[in-house]
């Protein structure tokens, strides 16, 4: 699980420090700097999925999450003499050990991980300027990484003394990506060979991320599914049916609550839309034996016909996709979620809140989204002050822009009966501004109307 990310001249974002929870929340004003939050967590996902080891980082493109132009387009201000900081720390499900090469003894249990690299731009592209992983064990901390140091690069390692083979000290090549240790370092070092271990932990939280962005597919009459298993629903959710098709192949199930039967993917997401009030039944069915052709079957209430998802409501295969990646993705993911309202009643916002707790207590799937949904917001507080989760697992930040366009985050301070101390002004707009309004134009019309004879 993700639980800080730190970013330095990214976007709008001069700096921001920001910890995170089993489920964190981002809420504001358009334009105020919250998808660029979830977008930097994408462009370190994007970057370890790269094939290009010499690129530092991937800014994008038409085949990836987020396409961010280039390093003028993303860093602060345009300002292309800043570097460009990133930082992620996480906890992992299994304690990453490490023995000292040399002695064989322990010399490193941790479940604690923080990542961190700059990025300075050049005339030649992006370079790395350092990266590191930092871990931790009582009091002790470890730093491994690597420094630019004119032009050339060498180890940077804090707590633990690398042991150089004999030899000439040949300079190291740059890192591999913005994470890696080039295969010279185990070459040129003969105690360094764990290192790689903390790649792959980083690598492997990074894979974990899940994607579903604000635009979604619109439903189909058909859907096309030859026995393939996606990995995840996809970024308009495309392939939420496929998903479930998979998971329902594979023998997926998923936990209800506490001795309570686990479920079928597809069982799962179909309750939660029964219980939210949208549909009574639904099912995803073959044309026909040995075809690959499906339909998703309808009810709409318990005595209404069996119809196609494309004669519902829209909200329906909005929702869907949620409900479908947050039991699809396997155990301890992260899930970035754009907008997971849209296009949904007021009732139905609400009740995402119940979803994503459920989620996140029952499939123990990290949630980090991004809303304007005051009612999601209020079934979060209401659900803390009935005790179905604890204040600290939730994370919820207001996002602004102040007047110089740079991005701020207020961590909103829930207490454990659910309120906010610090409620910021006009957060949902000026709703009790409107009412006041309101009601002066009633009185004033009432005051200037003619009155009957």
């Amino acid at each position: 699980m993700l639980t800080a990310l730190h970013l330095e001249n990214f976007k709008s974002w001069e700096k921001a420090t920001l910890q995170l929870a089993p489920l964190t929340g981002f809420f504001g004003a358009n334009s105020s700097g919250k998808t660029a939050l979830l977008q930097a967590l994408l462009l370190l996902k994007q970057t370890v999925a790269s094939t290009d080891r010499s690129r530092p980082i991937h800014f994008g493109d038409d085949r990836s999450f987020v396409d961010l132009g280039t390093f003028h387009d993303v860093i602060f201000e345009h300002d292309e003499t800043r570097p460009l900081g990133l930082r992620v720390a996480w906890q992992l499900d299994t304690p990453i050990k490490i023995k000292n090469p040399a002695t064989h003894k322990p010399l490193l249990t941790t479940k604690h991980l923080t990542f961190e690299t700059e990025i300075a731009n050049s005339d030649e592209g992006p370079k790395v300027i350092h990266f590191a992983y930092e871990a931790y064990e009582a009091s002790k901390t470890f730093r491994f990484g690597m420094q630019a140091d004119n032009g050339k690069y060498k180890l940077d390692i804090e707590g633990y003394e690398p042991k150089r083979q004999p030899g000439r000290p040949w300079p190291l090549p740059p890192p591999i990506k913005c994470y890696g240790f080039p295969d010279e370092v185990y070459t040129f070092y003969q105690n360094v060979g764990f290192l790689s271990e903390f790649v792959l932990a980083f690598e492997h939280q990074m894979s974990a991320l899940y994607y579903l962005g604000p635009l979604r597919e619109y439903p189909r009459r058909i859907y096309v599914w030859a026995g393939d298993q996606p990995e995840s629903v996809g970024e308009r959710g495309e392939l939420a049916i496929h998903a479930l098709l998979a998971a329902e192949r594979k023998g997926i199930k998923v936990n209800t609550g506490y001795r309570r039967r686990k479920r079928t993917v597809t069982e799962r997401v179909a309750q939660w839309l029964k219980d939210l009030g949208l549909i009574h039944s639904f099912s995803v069915r073959p044309l026909g034996e040995h075809r690959k052709e499906y339909e998703v079957r309808v009810r709409r209430s318990r005595r209404s016909p069996e119809v196609a998802l494309t004669d519902v409501g829209f909200g329906v295969s909005q929702i869907l996709p949620v409900l479908t990646l947050c039991y699809y993705a396997p155990k301890g993911s992260t899930i970035i979620l754009e907008q997971p309202e849209i296009h949904l009643h007021p009732s139905v916002q609400a009740g995402l809140a119940d979803v994503f707790i459920d989620a996140i207590q029952n499939h123990r799937v990290q949630i980090i989204l991004e809303s304007h949904s005051e009612h999601l917001l209020r079934r979060l507080q209401r659900r803390i002050a009935e005790e179905n989760i604890s204040a600290p697992d939730v994370a919820l930040y207001f996002v602004e822009s102040e007047k110089n366009g740079v991005s701020h985050a207020e961590p909103l301070d829930i207490d454990e009966y659910g309120f906010i101390k610090n409620w910021p002004d006009q957060f949902f707009g000026d709703e009790m501004g409107e009412l006041v309004a309101m009601n002066k134009a009633a009185l004033e019309r009432q005051r200037t109307q003619p009155k009957d004879v």
